[in-house]
Parts: C-alpha cells; structure tokens; sequence
C-alpha cells in the first residue's frame, strides 16, 4: 500500500525526539548527490538523489558524534525492514533521506515518500520508506 503523503511522519528518535511532515522534510536544506541504484541483480545506474542530510537531522536530534543508526522502514514486515548505519555512514555528507530522484518525486518502487541513500552501501541495505531513525 502507498504511504499517503499528508499523513507521513518521520521520527527521529534521540536525546531530542521530534517528528517531521513530508512538507517539514521538503522545507529543510536539500542537498544533492550523485550515486548510483544498485540492484541485487548486479547492475547499477547513476542517478541524482536529492534529500535531507541523515547528519543534519541527528545533530538536531542531540545525537553524540559519532553515532550509529537504526534506520526503520514503513513496510509492515520484511528482511530489510530494519538496517543499521554505522558511524561512518551516519555521518557521511553524502548519506541522504532522499526525497527527490533525478529532480522528480520518488516512486513507490522507489521508496516514496523518502529512502535512505548512502555511499557503498548494498541496496537492499538502503532502506525505503523512512519512518523512524534511532540513534544507537
């Protein structure tokens, strides 16, 4: 089923909990990388993610640096439902909640209404519909 947009909520779970909307999201700083969709399958393209900065949004949650992150999906079950982000990635500048994929709003396959995009990581490790992020 399709996360309705309007009734998104994003939690960021830290010694300074707060909850986001997808428009809270959207009118925070967006940055913009370029790394590629890789899928299990083996082939890769690169694409133009642009999103919020997952260090952003720790540092307004009181996160101590450097510090680890449980990113959970949406989805009701699932192997990928839950991953982990180590410090390195955490901090990454280009470690995103993405929002927007080659200027467009994602997809469902994508992971709307907003995914975790990180370098090096596999794919099935970045995790599409974002609901929570703990730190650790």
């Amino acid at each position: 089923g399709r996360v309705p947009g309007a009734s998104y909520r994003l939690t960021v779970d830290g010694p300074r909990p707060y909850t986001l909307t997808l428009d809270d999201l959207r009118a925070l700083p967006q940055h913009e990388v370029e790394l590629p969709i890789a899928c299990v399958e083996g082939w890769s393209k690169s694409a133009r993610w642009t999103g919020v900065r997952v260090a952003d949004l720790l540092e307004r949650a009181g996160a101590p640096r450097p510090a680890r992150v449980r990113v959970v999906s949406l989805q009701p079950r699932g192997a990928y439902r839950v991953s982990e982000l180590g410090r390195a990635h955490a901090h990454d500048p280009l470690t995103l909640l993405a929002l927007r994929l080659n200027g467009e709003e994602l997809s469902p396959d994508h992971g709307y209404p907003v995914r975790l995009i990180a370098p090096n990581r596999p794919g099935v490790l970045q995790t599409k519909w974002v609901g929570r992020l703990e730190v650790l």
